[in-house]
């Protein structure tokens, strides 16, 4: 994907090389991947909302966490949601499997 395919606040399912889904989303000019499914409940974190200060919410049971660093801010969820490695480069999204920090 390219930039201009993300206004920011949005957030979209994606589907890795690998196989693996991550939820990628954009916050101002920064972009983020995190696992696709909520550590609580499995439920898609494409269908949450981005929050303002960088908070990731699920869209089913209201868990928050920090797009920075996957620490879970709200319950129900007590583990933190997995990152993946973004770089832009040459007019490309790119999102790695090994998970960022």
């Amino acid at each position: 994907m390219t930039p201009a395919d993300m206004e920011s606040g949005e957030l979209r399912g994606v589907r890795l090389q690998s196989g693996v889904r991550v939820c990628v989303g954009r916050s101002g000019s920064e972009y983020f991947a995190v696992c696709e499914e909520c550590p609580h409940s499995g439920f898609p974190l494409s269908n949450g909302t981005l929050l303002d200060g960088g908070v990731l919410e699920c869209g089913w049971h209201g868990a928050r966490f920090a797009i920075a660093d996957g620490a879970v801010l709200a319950g129900p969820a007590r583990e933190p949601v997995k990152r993946f490695r973004v770089v832009v480069e040459d007019g490309f999204v790119f999102v790695g499997d090994s998970s960022g920090s």
